[in-house]
């Protein structure tokens, strides 16, 4: 990277998945011997890691581009990374020429090299090779996202190709991390006193493919259990047509695993699931939700939700409606769809047209604040373990989630993160709950 030192500043959007990279690419950076600000005009560096999900994250990210172009000065880099990059790949330097640096998530490691050889240079820089064997551990140096509940990467890309979908193209195939570097993090984050485990992958469904070891996801889970200090484990995201009986009875044996679940639906109209290319039935669906609750009766289930697909009709929209009214999601992410370029449903005609996508998208979000609403009120007045996690915005104020995941805000100090306290739940808005420590804690 040429002369350690200097600062930085860094801008993430999307999922956890690009927050865990950004984690990593602070531990580098550090290592660099540079330090963050949040002000950019100061960085000597400035990075963007992006997401190229849907449409909408795309525009946020040429937007940010082109108002830090304009105060960019002759000695201050711009380096893009993520999803994005992978997905334009030459096409970012032509849409924001004032852009140095390109790198895909698996370029992360070469980060701090290309930086140095653009300097060195002044010739830009692109990497969005995939690499089956980029370095899977993080930097020490970089700030975590919290002190006390941690992300752990357990696998990266994804073999599935649903049709409206670009993370094979931005991610790659999956690739499995070794169960003995897991855990490795996994205890040397509970030594320094990290309580929540939240392990992560595209679809950690499918963990173990290719490994020399003979592992799954239910037996990595069942290792993981086992780590001393650890109190919570949470995992996203499950695939539903690969959640089998296995996964559901590892997290009931499981005493830290938390009974909560992440499992997408996308849609409710076997047709429309066909067209996207996910691999079951609506029924086949509701059928999982039964075994998990069956099996874990208090657990929380939260979804994606696509409305709008290509061809979808208002009885095949409805039919995403009955089944949120039989599952009564307890959180739900709820999208237009936004058509990506590379993917089959990009190049279909029959497009619903954005004012009756967003109609249903308003009903669907209407239903769903009415369930979230009455599934909290069930929980005003009991009592709930919930896992602190620091300093809430309001004063004097901290928040923390119960096992099934519910954010909740009461009364105490920052001293208290790290503990798993008794809170009695007093109401709620939205989402997010309150609450009063029981007394004597």
């Amino acid at each position: 990277m040429g002369e350690k030192g200097g600062r930085y500043h860094l801008l993430t959007f999307g999922c956890q998945m690009n927050k865990y990279d950004s984690e990593k690419i602070e531990g580098l950076l550090a290592r660099e011997g540079m330090t963050a600000t949040a002000i950019p005009e100061e960085a000597d560096l400035i990075l963007l890691n992006t997401c190229s999900i849907r449409d909408k994250a795309e525009h946020k990210v040429f937007s940010k581009l082109g108002i830090l172009s304009a105060a960019k000065r002759a000695d201050q880099l711009i380096a893009v990374g993520g999803c994005m990059a992978s997905l334009r790949k030459e096409d970012i330097f032509r849409r924001a020429p004032m852009v140095d640096v390109v790198f895909g998530p698996d370029a992360i490691e070469r980060l701090p090299k290309m930086v140095g050889d653009f300097r060195a240079s002044r010739t830009r820089q692109i990497d969005v090779a995939f690499d089956d064997a980029a370095a899977w551990d993080r930097p020490e140096g970089g700030a975590r996202e919290s002190d006390v509940v941690a992300w752990v990467g357990i696998m990266k890309g994804c073999d599935n190709r649903c049709s409206y979908c670009v993370v094979p193209d931005t991610r790659g195939p999956e690739v499995s991390r070794p169960a003995d570097s897991i855990l490795a993090e996994v205890e040397g984050l509970a030594a320094k006193g990290y309580k929540g485990i939240n392990l992560l992958g595209q679809n950690v469904n499918s963990y173990g493919k290719g490994l020399a070891e003979s592992i799954d996801f239910p037996g990595l889970l069942r290792m993981v259990d086992k780590v001393e200090g650890v109190e919570r484990i949470r995992f996203m995201t499950s695939h539903p047509k690969d959640l089998n009986d296995g996964l559901i009875a590892s997290m009931v044996e499981c005493k830290k695993a938390a009974p909560s679940f992440h499992l997408p639906l996308q849609a409710g109209s076997d047709r429309i699931l066909g067209l996207m290319r996910r691999g079951y039935t609506a029924a086949g669906y509701l059928e999982k939700i039964r075994r998990l609750r069956a099996a874990a009766p208090h657990i929380t289930v939260s979804a994606d939700i696509m409305v709008g697909f290509p061809g979808e009709t208002e009885d095949e929209f409805l039919d995403t409606i009955r089944v949120m009214e039989e599952v009564r999601f307890d959180s739900l992410f709820l999208f237009n769809y936004s058509p990506r370029p590379g993917t089959p449903s990009a190049e279909w005609q029959d497009v619903v047209p954005r004012a009756v996508s967003q109609e249903r998208f308003d009903r669907a979000m209407l239903l769903q604040r009415k369930i979230v609403a009455q599934n909290n009120a069930l929980l005003v007045g009991t009592v709930q373990q919930v896992l602190c996690e620091g300093a809430a915005q309001r004063p004097g104020a901290v928040f923390g989630r119960t096992p099934g995941n519910h954010l909740v805000v009461f009364e105490g100090y920052p001293s208290l993160a790290g503990r798993t306290l008794p809170v009695t739940i007093t109401s709620f808005s939205g989402y997010n709950l309150a609450g009063t420590m029981v007394c004597g804690e």
